[in-house]
């Protein structure tokens, strides 16, 4: 099969290798998908630079995001899932082979049914982003009625929690540092944008809730944004943060205003996160998926030849999910 790989770490033009492998064979319990569309994350780039740990494997196939089809299953699995279209998740976690390849064999459980109406290409920008914004929104409760605000609104996690915590029936404010992205987040469905660099944000915030402030807080840089997230936070309110600059960073917390607001502080890692916590999230996704509530926002579409364009793309923050296209190139 035709793959991309690569067997050491550093920068997307000097590892990534585009060649034929093996096919992969679905051991028990898995399933083989021929993929159709693969998904670029931040994360990928983080295993191909090594920002999170050494390589585990000699080689690697990268992207942990995908669609497809189910053309085998392993034992254990149930014969009548071959043929069915999916969306897989966490495809390199663990294991050597990601979905920047022809095919790719996964646990059953990490290819999920895409909903018939939902193509190929908004399958592959699930995984990391979605479950990642359902996490954060999500792990301290039920949002209906609720209000949050989305820092980096424009990020295909911000996106995927503007559009989630909609579905959910939350008001949901959000901010961007760029003028081109005000209307991603305004088309993913946040009641109000503001720019970090032009606005009073904690101010409109306060005004826009009658004082109360935002029940969650979704939050791409905590380091930058505590001090503003806790004058924005209500009472009893969580800021869930999910990135990092890099694995060093430190994030001072100022006491006294966040004990004034019984604040918290929660910490999300996709790759972490609780099995029930996954399945809640994939449920959800797919309701908001058959609803028509879902449609992520796609920087680029690019050939499997392409791929390493794609993972630079992805390092000068392209806005929207970068894939990488493996049938019909």
């Amino acid at each position: 099969m035709r793959a991309v790989f690569y067997e050491r770490q550093g920068a997307a033009e000097d590892v990534l290798v585009l060649g034929d492998l093996p096919k992969p064979l679905p051991a028990a319990g898995e399933v083989l998908v021929r993929v159709h569309v693969s998904g670029i994350n931040p994360s990928d780039i983080k295993n191909r630079t090594g920002f999170v740990s050494k390589m585990a494997f000699t080689r690697v196939i990268p992207h942990q995001d995908g669609a497809g089809v189910i053309e085998a299953v392993g034992e254990g699995v149930a014969p009548d899932r071959i043929g069915e279209r999916v969306w897989i998740f966490e495809a390199q976690t663990g294991r050597a082979g990601g979905t920047a390849a022809e095919y790719v064999a996964v646990p059953s459980d990490n290819a999920v049914r895409l909903p018939d109406a939902t193509s190929y290409e908004v399958g592959a920008s699930l995984g990391v982003p979605a479950l990642t914004a359902h996490r954060c929104l999500f792990a301290d409760g039920d949002l209906r009625g609720r209000r949050v605000l989305v820092q980096g609104g424009a990020g295909v996690v911000g996106s995927a929690a503007i559009q989630l915590a909609k579905c959910a029936g939350a008001w949901v404010a959000a901010t961007v540092r760029r003028p081109e992205q005000k209307e991603v987040a305004q088309q993913a469905g946040a009641d109000l944008v503001l720019d970090l660099n032009a606005a009073d944000v904690a101010a409109k915030i306060k005004a826009e809730t009658n004082n109360a402030g935002v029940d969650r807080i979704v939050e791409v840089d905590l380091s930058s944004n505590i001090e503003l997230d806790l004058r924005c936070l209500a009472n009893g309110g969580v800021i869930a943060a999910y990135s990092a600059h890099d694995a060093a960073e430190r994030v001072p917390v100022p006491m006294v205003p966040a004990m004034v607001v019984n604040g918290a502080v929660r910490f999300v890692y996709v790759y972490t996160m609780p099995d029930s916590a996954k399945k809640a999230a994939i449920a959800d996704i797919n309701d908001c998926l058959r609803a028509g509530s879902y449609n992520p926002r796609i920087a680029m579409i690019l050939p499997l030849s392409r791929t390493v364009d794609g993972h630079v793309a992805v390092e000068k923050g392209a806005i929207g999910k970068t894939l990488i296209r493996v049938v019909d190139e």
